[in-house]
C-alpha cells in the first residue's frame, strides 16, 4: 500500500469519527419535516396510520359515547379523502388535503371505556401496545379523562380528551400530551353567571347533587364560587354516586331544605334521572318564600334533552356547541353529519370530530408524526371555521378557549332534535382566566 493511500484512509477514518461524534451529540428531534430516529408507534414506512377512539360504549354516558364514535368515523372519511370533506372546507389555517395524514390512509380502532377510569386505561394501554395508535380520543368522563391522560404522558402517545369538563384536566391534572377542546367548569360559571343574575336574582337558596367525582366537584366548586358571588346562599351540597339510577333518597331532603333553587351537578343518564325525579316529586311546582322553586343543569347535551323529554323545558344550562349555529364550520358538519346518519350531530360528535381534524392537521403543519414537533403545533394554535368563532388551544395549558353557549330547554320543540333555545353566545373573553389559578405541571415533552 502506497504512502498517499494510507493518508486517504487516515484522513477518512478521522473524518468519519468526526462525523460520528456530531451524531451522537446531536438531539433527537430537528426542524420541521424531521423526527426522531424513534418513537412510540412510529408508523415509519407503513401506508396507513392508526387512531384510537375509546368511548363509552356501556354505562352512564353511553349515549354521548355512541354519537362519539360517529363523529370519529365521519372524520376518518374525511381525512382520506371521502364524503363530502365537512369542516375541512371551512377551517382556517388548515393544510388538509384528504390524502390521510402525511399521505398515509387512517384507520382506527375503538375501545369501551365503560364510563370507569381503570377500564378506560385498560383499553387505552391495549391500544398503545397492541393496536399501535399514534393518537388516541374519545371519553365522556373527567375521571377517564385524567387518567388515560396520565397514560397518554407515560407513554408518549398524543390524547385529544373527547367531554371532559373538570377544570381539573387542564388544571391540577394537566399533561403535556393531552389536549382538551371542551370547555371547563370554571367558563360555565362564568358564562352561566350573568343569566341567572338578570333571570333569578341575586337572593336565592341553592341546594347542590353532585356526582361524587372530579367532575362533578369542580362543577359544584365553579358554580357556588359564582351563585354566591351573585348573593345567593348555598343550602346544602351533597355528593351522589355516578349511575345511582334512583335518586329519591337524595331528593327527599330538599322538600323541606328552604332551598328555592336546586342545581344538578349531573351529566349523562343521571341528569335525565335526577331531573325526571325532581319533577315527579313536584319540586318545580314548590312556591318557596314567595319564589317558584328553579332547577338549573349547568352542563347538558341535546342527547340529554332528548331522554329528559318535558323535564328540561324552561331550565337554564350551558352547552359547548350546539347544531343550531349558523356559522360555515358548524352548518357544513351538521349537513356532513347528518348526510351520514340521518340527524343532527351532538355536542360529543361535534368536539370530537373536530380534536380528530386538529390533531390531523398538526401532524402535517409538522411535516412529522414526532409527538413533540405535533404538541408544539397544537400549543397556541389559533384557528377559525370549526364552530364557536375564533378559537385558540392556549400553550400554558393546553385548554381550548372559544364562544360558550348558555341554553334553555324550549318550551314547545317543533321536533325531536329541536330541543334547546339558544339564550346566549357568550364571548370568549367573558370566560377566559388566568392559566395559573389551577396550578399543575404539563411535564415534558417526552424525547
Amino acid at each position: 500500500m502506497s504512502e498517499n493511500t494510507k493518508d486517504q484512509n487516515t484522513i477518512s477514518r478521522r473524518d468519519m469519527l468526526k462525523t460520528s461524534a456530531a451524531l451522537a451529540a446531536a438531539p433527537m428531534f430537528f426542524t420541521k419535516g424531521a423526527y426522531a430516529k424513534d418513537f412510540t408507534n412510529n408508523p415509519g414506512n407503513s401506508s396507513t396510520v392508526t387512531l384510537g377512539f375509546n368511548v363509552p360504549q356501556t354505562g352512564a354516558y353511553a349515549d354521548e359515547g355512541a354519537d362519539e364514535l360517529r363523529a370519529f368515523k365521519l372524520a376518518v372519511k374525511h381525512l382520506n379523502g371521502e364524503g363530502d370533506g365537512g369542516m375541512m372546507n371551512t377551517m382556517k389555517p388548515m393544510n388538509l388535503t384528504g390524502n390521510g395524514i402525511l399521505g398515509k390512509k387512517v384507520t382506527y380502532v375503538t375501545g369501551d371505556t365503560q364510563t370507569k377510569s381503570d377500564a378506560a386505561r385498560a383499553s387505552a394501554k391495549r391500544m398503545i401496545e397492541k393496536d399501535n395508535v399514534i393518537m388516541f380520543s374519545g371519553g365522556s368522563s373527567s375521571g377517564v379523562a385524567i387518567a388515560v391522560q396520565s397514560l397518554a404522558q407515560e407513554a408518549g402517545v398524543i390524547f385529544m380528551a373527547g367531554l371532559t369538563h373538570s377544570n381539573d384536566t387542564t388544571g391540577k391534572d394537566k399533561r403535556r400530551y393531552g389536549f382538551r377542546h371542551f370547555f371547563n367548569a370554571k367558563m360555565t360559571g362564568s358564562a352561566l353567571g350573568p343569566v341567572l343574575k338578570e333571570e333569578m336574582g341575586t337572593n336565592r337558596n341553592a341546594y347542590h347533587l353532585t356526582s361524587d367525582y372530579t367532575w362533578g366537584w369542580t362543577q359544584e366548586e365553579s358554580i357556588r364560587e359564582t351563585t354566591e358571588g351573585l348573593g345567593w346562599n348555598t343550602t346544602a351540597a351533597v355528593k351522589t354516586p355516578v349511575g345511582a339510577g334512583d335518586f329519591s333518597q337524595f331528593i327527599t331532603p330538599i322538600l323541606n331544605s328552604g332551598a328555592d333553587t336546586l342545581i344538578l351537578n349531573h351529566y349523562g343518564k343521571d341528569m335525565i334521572n335526577s331531573l325526571t325525579q325532581s319533577v315527579q316529586f313536584g319540586l318545580r311546582d314548590k312556591l318557596v318564600n314567595g319564589k317558584q322553586f328553579e332547577i338549573i343543569v349547568p352542563l347538558y347535551s341535546r342527547l340529554m334533552a332528548q331522554g329528559a323529554g318535558k323535564n328540561l323545558q324552561g331550565i337554564l344550562g350551558t352547552t359547548n356547541w350546539d347544531w343550531q349555529l349558523k356559522d360555515e364550520g358548524s352548518k357544513a358538519f351538521v349537513k356532513s353529519f347528518g348526510t351520514e346518519y340521518g340527524f343532527p350531530p351532538s355536542m360529543a360528535a361535534h368536539t370530537c370530530y373536530v380534536q380528530t381534524l386538529l390533531y390531523a392537521n398538526a401532524c402535517e403543519n409538522a411535516g412529522t408524526f414526532y409527538p413533540p414537533e405535533v404538541i408544539r403545533q397544537l400549543e397556541g394554535f389559533k384557528f377559525d371555521g370549526m364552530g364557536n368563532g375564533a378559537t385558540e388551544y392556549r400553550a400554558e395549558d393546553h385548554q381550548c378557549f372559544k364562544d360558550v353557549l348558555v341554553v334553555r330547554g324550549k318550551q314547545n320543540p317543533s321536533t325531536q332534535f329541536d330541543l334547546l333555545d339558544i339564550v346566549k353566545e357568550v364571548p370568549r373573553a367573558q370566560v377566559e382566566y388566568d392559566a395559573s389559578i389551577f396550578g399543575g405541571n404539563l411535564g415534558p415533552y417526552k424525547v
